[in-house]
């Protein structure tokens, strides 16, 4: 049987305290009474822009403002093969209303496991309450200068996703950094990701675990509760299809540009890079010379935004 295709602009519209206005599905659609995010099918000759401002000034009563690419998520359902276009929005007027008589609802990032949705849309929640800046640590030898740096990203720079990389510290060593870390990152309301094995958190109840890519190929299934994030560092295709398989939730990938810690590694450049995005089926950060500078660019090609040392770690 061919399946059908189905193009669909949607929305994440996040106000500013964090909440996120949901739709719910009509109970006469295929998979009626679940939670979505607004949006609706592509008609011909639509671009997914084109067709979000129609959408949204249709069922919601809104005129966008201002919008940007958030995530491309390809699904395959038994009857068809469904491409979701999300859209993050920034600005919008007008006050949004279920116009065709739908429920709607504004939701905090915190209560959305809480609600259900379409298989489909499960990349796109992870995408809305993740980050577009991934901070990795640079290895310092002294805690008192990498906490001091660190809370300088956190307090000044707004960071809120860490990644605790020390490779150069023995286990206890890096365990004592990770409780500073936590500490600290609960502090500022950030969350903690470290680097390793995965039975770091048996000892730091820390946020989550980012994979080293030796470790995520030995994998044979995601090794975390769904409570936890678990990311991980890919650098080819091989590697990207691993991290879906066993559900990672969001992942690096580089070298994005030439990096002077990897001067021997070829970089993808961003049409490449555009292309391994389109079909991640998961956020993905662009990393590898790469700054601040680089976030409109690797969201307009469909990353999640960047991870960075050395621009953020100062």
């Amino acid at each position: 049987m061919v399946k059908r295709r189905v193009h669909v602009a949607a929305a994440a519209i996040i106000r500013e305290d964090g909440h996120v206005l949901l739709a719910r599905r009509p109970s006469i659609v295929d998979q009626g009474g679940l939670w979505e995010f607004p949006g609706g099918k592509l008609a011909p000759y639509e671009t997914g822009y084109e067709a979000l401002r129609r959408e949204l000034r249709e069922e919601l009563g809104i005129e966008i403002l201002r919008a940007q690419p958030l995530i491309r998520v390809h699904h395959e359902y038994a009857d068809k093969r469904i491409l979701l276009d999300v859209w993050q929005v920034h600005d919008f007027e007008g006050e949004p209303f279920g116009r065709e008589g739908q429920a709607v609802r504004w939701v905090p990032q915190a209560e959305l496991n809480n609600y259900p949705f379409p298989e489909a849309n499960h990349p796109i929640l992870r995408a809305v309450c993740l980050p577009h800046e991934y901070l990795i640590s640079d290895e310092e030898a002294d805690d008192t200068v990498f906490l001091d740096k660190l809370e300088r990203a956190l307090r000044d720079d707004n960071i809120r996703l860490v990644q605790l990389r020390a490779k150069t510290l023995d286990d206890s060593a890096y365990l004592k950094r990770a409780e500073q870390a936590l500490a600290l990152c609960r502090r500022y309301e950030a969350r903690l990701i470290l680097n390793g094995d995965p039975a770091l958190l048996d000892s730091i109840d820390a946020d989550g675990i980012h994979l080293p890519s030796r470790v995520l190929m030995a994998l044979k299934h995601r090794p975390l509760a769904d409570d936890k994030w678990l990311g991980a560092s890919t650098h080819d295709p091989q590697q990207l299809e691993q991290a879906a398989a066993i559900g990672c939730d969001f992942v690096t990938f580089s070298p994005v540009r030439v990096t002077p810690s990897h001067p021997g590694a070829a970089p993808v450049g961003w049409h490449d890079f555009q292309q391994l995005v389109e079909t991640a089926g998961m956020p993905v950060y662009a990393l590898g010379g790469v700054t601040r500078d680089d976030i409109d660019q690797a969201r307009a090609v469909g990353a999640q935004g960047i991870a960075t040392i050395r621009d953020l770690w100062k």
